[in-house]
Formats: structure tokens, sequence, C-alpha cells
């Protein structure tokens, strides 16, 4: 005798709420407007408050750099060390450009991190710079506050733009060889969730060789200094593989670099683009997206 199942109301909502859920696709902007560092320009660089303003100036992905703590704790910095320009020590007295590489991020726990302020010496570079206590920020810390915020403002989620901040001369003094750092890098990300909105970058390529090589669904960006005299292609078969994104210096940008990007189905997005003309003419010649540190520029 064939036992029958009856879809009672009570039924049906257990085997709904028991059945996978499935992963809205993420579809990334058609034109992406990246934040330097946050909003390096108008917020302390690489901090959660830049991060969080460049969101309500209506950036599509938040660009950020990356180091390691001696704890293997992946924190948001631009240099491997507290640098001069912006940190002040914990007990607030300042130093020089001479003795900020004593100060070895990678030689600190992130305890000892978290007590340096970044956000209150004035920017010699970036005058309008807002004035604020602010600190280098965990990066799987920085994730949360973010995800949390987009969804309190019933925003678009962004995308993250991670930089990893590494070269030959460095390894086993400012980072850990490229597979260690790479790794630590992407547990966050997986650990996070943010797979298919994160794009790893750099200009060392052997981060992203690693990357490519362990986890190649994942989007990278190789990117090139202005005073590169390689050519494009060059970049690339140094690379050996071709990134899901060229960035090179915006000065280096001309309509032979943007259609041959098209051809080769790679996207084009330069760096840092700091004037209205100039995001106006790169935007003309047909690039994916532009790296600003004002992002507020991007409405004029």
């Amino acid at each position: 005798m064939r036992s029958v199942l009856v879809f009672t109301p009570l039924l049906f909502c257990l085997l709904q709420c028991h059945a996978p859920k499935k992963t809205a696709m993420f579809i990334p902007p058609s034109f992406d407007a990246q934040g330097h560092r946050g909003c390096r320009g108008l917020m302390p660089e690489n901090t959660l408050p830049a991060m969080l303003h460049a969101i309500d100036l209506g950036v599509t992905t938040l660009e950020m750099d990356v180091v390691i703590t001696t704890d293997k704790q992946v924190v948001l910095s631009h240099e491997p060390f507290m640098s001069w320009e912006i940190s002040t020590r914990p007990d607030g007295s300042q130093f020089t450009a001479k003795e900020e590489k004593q100060y070895n991020i990678y030689q600190m726990t992130y305890a000892e991190v978290s007590r340096w302020d970044v956000g209150m010496k004035p920017h010699p570079r970036f005058r309008q710079q807002r004035r604020m206590p602010a600190t280098k920020p965990l990066l799987a810390g920085l994730i949360d506050s973010v995800e949390a915020y987009v969804s309190r403002k019933s925003l678009k989620p962004v995308q993250y733009n991670v930089e990893t901040k590494s070269d030959p001369a460095g390894d086993g003094i400012y980072h850990p060889l490229p597979d260690e750092f790479t790794q630590l890098v992407m547990d966050v990300v997986l650990q996070k969730g943010i797979q298919q909105r994160v794009i790893i970058q750099s200009f060392d390529p052997r981060t992203l060789q690693v990357l490519h090589k362990k986890y190649p669904a994942i989007r990278s960006a190789l990117l090139v200094e202005g005073y590169s005299k390689l050519s494009m292609d060059q970049h690339l078969a140094g690379l050996g593989f071709q990134p899901s994104i060229y960035s090179p210096e915006y000065s280096l940008v001309n309509e032979a670099m943007v259609k041959a990007c098209k051809a080769k189905g790679m996207k084009l997005i330069p760096w840092t683009v700091n004037t209205p003309e100039a995001i106006s003419q790169l935007r003309t010649l047909g690039v994916d997206g532009i790296i600003t540190d004002y992002p507020n520029l991007f409405g004029k």
C-alpha cells in the first residue's frame, strides 16, 4: 500500500523553511566608481569613516590596501609601517620620515597597531581631509561594519578592491611570502562570503599568480606604475595570465589602450584621477571605471 504525502499548509511551510536558500548573483556595475583608500582626499585614508563616507558619496567599489601583523591579522594600511604623514604614536607624539620604518606593522600585534591614531594629524598633501580620531581597522571588522551600514540604509551592495602591499624586497621583513599573504586575505574574504564582490589587486604579480592558481574565480587587477616602460602586452606576459582588470596610472591611458582592453575582454580601470576634467576625458575614452581620492567628483 503506497503512502500518500498530503501537503498541508504546515508541511509546506516546513519544507520551504528548510529548503536551501539561493544566493543572489551579484552583477558588477557598468561603470565602476571607486573610492581610493575610501576617500583619501576628504577623510583619513583606509579607515572606517573614509569607507562609510565614500558609500554616502555613491561609490560602487571601496578601494583599500592591506598589510599583515605579526599575529597574522589582515589590517588596512598603505605602508607596511606607520607613516609619518598620517600617524601619531600612542602617547600622541609625532615622528619623522627617517623614523617611520622602525614602526614595522609586520613586527607589531594588531593590539599594538590599534593604539596608533591615523586621523588627527593634518595631511600635508590633502588639505581638504577632515581631521578626526581614527585607527587602522582589521579587514574583517571593516567588512562587517560596511555590510551592516549598507543594509541599514537599504543601499546596493558595494564591491571591495583589496590591494596586497608586497614586493620581493620586503619578503619576510615587512610581510609574509606571497602564498601566505594571499591566503590570509582570502581567508577573510571566504569567511565573510564576499567572493562575488571582491577584487584582489597588486603591483606585485606574485600575489596575483597565487590567487589565479588557488582561486581562479576571484577577480584580479594588475596595477601598473606611470613610469613603467613596458607595454600592456609585456605586463600581461610577465603576469602569465589575463587578469580581470588592467589598472594603470591614468596618464598611460589612451584610445589604443582602451581598444586593446575591449578586444581582450579585460576591464580598464585607471588610478588615481583627481580632477573633474580628467574624469570626464577618461569616461569619454571609454574606460570601465575610475579610482579617485575624491568620489564627490563623480557627480560633477
